[in-house]
């Protein structure tokens, strides 16, 4: 079992940055694949990063290749996700989700064992 809690969002103009932070407890972590997904008002839940157990590996969306950049310090049982460069188009809500194994699909909400709450990003002058 894994409680997932997320933290970091708010409210910044377009092109600024900010950083999320996803808190696990419960046993076993290291052993989790990770990812982030986020949300919009209308919108289907869509997938933005994942991460291997040990941070070997790392996945991202086309849509924020190159402006985000997903990490985890298993040592402090988190996983982070910088995001520069912010767009309007950014502006949702975020998920952090663990999952035991991804099966092959990292990107697919069903992968996940476990959900945190969410945090809101929002992006606007």
């Amino acid at each position: 079992q894994v409680q997932l809690v997320e933290s970091g969002g708010g409210s910044v103009p377009p092109g600024g940055s900010l950083r999320l932070s996803c808190a696990a407890s419960g046993s076993q972590y290291s052993t989790y694949y990770m990812g982030w997904f986020r949300q919009a008002p209308g919108k289907e839940r869509e997938a933005v990063a994942g991460v291997y157990p040990y941070g070997t590996l790392t996945l991202y969306a086309d849509s924020v290749k190159g402006r985000f950049t997903i990490s985890r310090d298993n040592a402090k049982n988190t996983m982070y996700l910088q995001m520069n460069s912010l767009k309007p188009d950014d502006t949702a809500m975020y998920y952090c989700a663990a999952a035991r194994s991804w099966a092959g699909r990292w990107d697919r909400s069903g992968s996940y064992d476990y959900w945190g709450q969410g945090t809101q990003v929002t992006v606007s002058s």
